[in-house]
């Protein structure tokens, strides 16, 4: 883990996440009720080159990619109105969306993160994003491209 002032680069053998990001010109869809969340996950993603799209509930995740927006990154808040961030991950893997989703949730409890990881999530970390756990999607990310 990363301690107060480090930099939020982590070298890796092909490269810096930023360099990765960047390449790669990711797309990312922050879902989070709770806007200063998506505020702090908005700086978070711009500070590793990503340029996040920010919606406040499920139902307009899912709304966006029935439009035809298409993200490589998905990341899903768990409790959320309108729509949950279970429903709204059932219904994006139903409709065929094959972003990385990963769940970002206040919920520590083994329990609900494993309900919400059954729902088609590929990874759960709890709040706040972090460099490191950015690392860790980007990473991911460019297994698959």
């Amino acid at each position: 883990m990363l301690g107060k002032g480090a930099s939020s680069s982590i070298s890796m053998a092909d490269g810096s996440a930023e360099d990765m990001a960047l390449k790669n010109n990711f797309t990312v869809l922050v879902v989070d009720d709770d806007p200063i969340i998506r505020k702090v996950h908005d700086m978070q993603l711009k500070k590793f080159g990503l340029k996040p799209q920010v919606v406040e509930n499920g139902k307009k995740a899912v709304d966006l990619c029935l439009a035809g927006g298409t993200f490589n990154l998905i990341l899903m808040d768990k409790e959320m109105p309108v729509m949950d961030g279970v429903e709204a991950t059932k219904e994006l893997r139903t409709m065929g969306v094959n972003s990385l989703i990963a769940g970002v949730t206040s919920r520590a409890l083994s329990s609900e993160k494993k309900a919400f990881l059954e729902a088609g999530l590929d990874f759960c970390f709890e709040k706040p994003l972090t460099p490191e756990k950015i690392n860790v999607l980007l990473k991911e990310l460019n297994k698959n491209n």
